[in-house]
């Protein structure tokens, strides 16, 4: 079951009719879309196609699955396994509703393996087949992970009796200094795709051109809209001649963006904004993955090594406006600086390279794709639930919608609602209830019993298994994730230590504000006295830091209106404590709580206003 942030949301159905592309029509106005960002998807039910390994034998289930351990979840920003169920629900979701376009806004697979590839093409093309659904894909940092094909594996599959099983693509994988107890599975189905295999496996979800899109077309497109044929439009489609040159001479690497109308009136543009910056000892073969780093800094380096996409949004955002089209943007980074404005506040108590910092976009990355005319964006890659908005000095106007995975705290898709000519409204989707959510729990209870045999206590907790819904089994998660990798990878010691073991009482207590008639007229005001805020910690004032900045309005219900207000007045307070940590902490926690509305809003494009419904 979905939790949906919308009151009397209007559910349409509608067909996809073929018609001429240079038809010139008024914009559907009562059109919705679906946005489900960083899916992971990895097939738990995976047949490989060159070995007989099939996974583990599930005792609840009598099938077998190929699945990472709960070890490994509970360390990475990602669920590898659940959300395979949970992308389920969310795909039935959108049939029930009968929303008939879905964008996937990149990491829509495991690090771009065939086999998990493979398994999103099949589920995408019986929803397609069988409901008549849209899906435009763009891509993310992890599909592909390298621009061109390389050797992988994971050592943390999970295997027989709990222990650790090794999946890899080559032999030379093998590292010879690890204790293994299982031999390594061998299968070319693991290794990781570059751009040619994943766009190829995907070429019916929006990289290449089909018949019914009414147009389609690349930033490397010679013809215009007047002139569009579709067979014109396939043969420059080719992966070949979507390439841009880099730095490495006589090497040039593919760019999948593409512009499509998909129905009458509206352009979706999906932007790939992954740029795989050449390192400085490069191999001879210039289309060696070991060349490139990785592409998780997005727009970052977008700005620098892929101008051209600039002038290209610059020009189809005049195009809409001439033709008279709905121009929606989505690719897998975010436009604008999601911390609520308070990255520097982050950056001076936890350091430049913490928090996921360096992943937040410059301020020029917004303005850029503002003055190029973008006025609507939906991102990923953060797995977090938030609005962006930026004005730059030319008067022009950018929201970036950040989209939450499927696969992570708060789990939710987004769905975009074409109200009026110049306004939309975006509601966000809350998955609790996950069919099938817990299947795996009985292989994790084996996976539990092996590693607390080897070590005497378990690294993870065991009570995660007692979930009773996707969205609490979540929660349980990113507590976890906090425990087991956020605190100990970005917190000062000496700080955490502190905080954590802090009461309310006592942080408010660090004012200097106490004694006077403006801190005693806050806590009358709400019928408060100071041992009120006696009944909780600085470790759950962490965990809920975490949570907000995560999931932003979809849990100040959970969190409860008493200690939001009490979170602000000791935020509010520690600006006077005289303490430049705790001063920082307070400047953080309260901008987190206080940004664009982001569960249920109508966003006026005309007047550049965002109200939340």
């Amino acid at each position: 079951m979905c939790r949906i942030f919308k009151v009397g949301i209007l559910i349409l159905n509608f067909f996809l009719l073929g018609c001429s592309p240079k038809k010139e029509t008024s914009p559907n106005t009562s059109l919705q879309i679906a946005f489900m960002a960083d899916v992971h998807l990895q097939d738990i039910y995976a047949n490989f196609s060159d070995t007989d390994y099939r996974g583990i034998l599930n005792p609840s289930t009598g099938k077998y699955n190929t699945i990472r351990t709960m070890s490994s979840q509970l360390h990475s920003t990602r669920l590898f396994n659940e959300n395979y169920f949970a992308f389920l629900e969310a795909l039935d979701d959108v049939v029930k509703r009968g929303v008939k376009i879905v964008a996937l806004p990149g990491d829509f697979s495991d690090n771009g393996q065939p086999v998990n590839v493979k398994a999103l093409r099949k589920l995408l093309d019986l929803y397609t087949n069988k409901y008549g659904i849209v899906f435009l894909i763009t891509t993310g940092n992890h599909d592909p992970v390298r621009p061109f094909k390389q050797e992988a594996g994971k050592t943390d599959f999970l295997g027989e009796n709990g222990k650790n099983q090794s999946i890899i693509s080559s032999i030379e994988l093998i590292n010879p200094t690890t204790n293994d107890d299982l031999l390594p599975i061998i299968t070319a189905d693991i290794k990781e795709w570059g751009y040619k295999g994943i766009l190829n496996e995907l070429k019916d979800f929006g990289f290449f051109p089909k018949a019914n899109y009414r147009y389609w077309a690349t930033p490397f497109s010679t013809y215009t809209y007047e002139n569009y044929k579709l067979k014109k439009a396939e043969q420059e489609a080719k992966i070949q001649k979507r390439n841009y040159p880099i730095d490495i001479q006589g090497v040039e690497l593919p760019d999948a963006s593409y512009l499509v109308e998909p129905i009458d009136g509206i352009w979706l543009l999906a932007i790939d904004a992954n740029v795989y910056v050449p390192k400085t000892v490069l191999s001879d073969v210039g289309e060696d993955p070991k060349n490139f780093g990785g592409a998780s800094l997005g727009y970052v380096n977008v700005l620098t090594q892929k101008k051209h996409l600039i002038d290209w949004v610059k020009k189809v955002a005049t195009e809409a406006r001439k033709r008279n089209k709905r121009l929606i943007a989505f690719s897998h980074y975010p436009m604008i600086e999601f911390n609520d404005g308070a990255s520097e506040e982050l950056r001076l108590l936890f350091g430049k390279n913490k928090m996921q910092l360096e992943r937040v976009p410059t301020e020029e990355v917004a303005q850029a794709f503002a003055d190029a005319g973008l006025q609507l964006h939906f991102g990923g890659h953060m797995h977090l639930n938030d609005t962006g908005k930026y004005t730059t000095a030319k008067g022009n106007t950018l929201v970036n919608i950040q989209t939450p995975s499927l696969a992570g705290y708060i789990p939710a898709y987004k769905i975009l609602t074409l109200t009026s000519k110049d306004a939309v409204e975006v509601t966000t989707v809350i998955l609790d209830t996950v069919p099938r959510f817990d299947e795996l729990f009985s292989l994790y209870e084996m996976e539990y019993a092996q590693e607390k045999k080897g070590n005497e206590v378990a690294t993870w907790h065991k009570e995660i298994l007692k979930s009773k819904t996707y969205l609490e089994f979540t929660e349980n998660y990113l507590n976890e994730l906090i425990r087991l990798r956020f605190l100990p990878e970005d917190w000062p010691v000496a700080f955490k230590e502190k905080l954590s073991k802090m009461t309310g009482k006592e942080l408010l207590l660090l004012s200097k504000n106490t004694n006077t008639a403006s801190f005693q007229e806050q806590l009358k005001s709400n019928e408060w006295v100071i041992e009120d805020f006696e009944t909780w910690t600085g470790a759950a004032m962490i965990a809920d830091y975490y949570r907000i900045k995560l999931a932003d309005e979809l849990v100040f219900d959970a969190i409860g209106s008493k200690r939001l207000r009490q979170y602000r007045m000791v935020s509010d307070n520690l600006k006077l404590s005289g303490d430049p940590v705790f001063e920082l902490w307070g400047a953080i926690f309260r901008k987190n709580m206080g940004g664009a509305p982001s569960a249920h809003f109508r966003i006026d494009l005309k007047n550049d206003t965002i109200t939340r419904l």
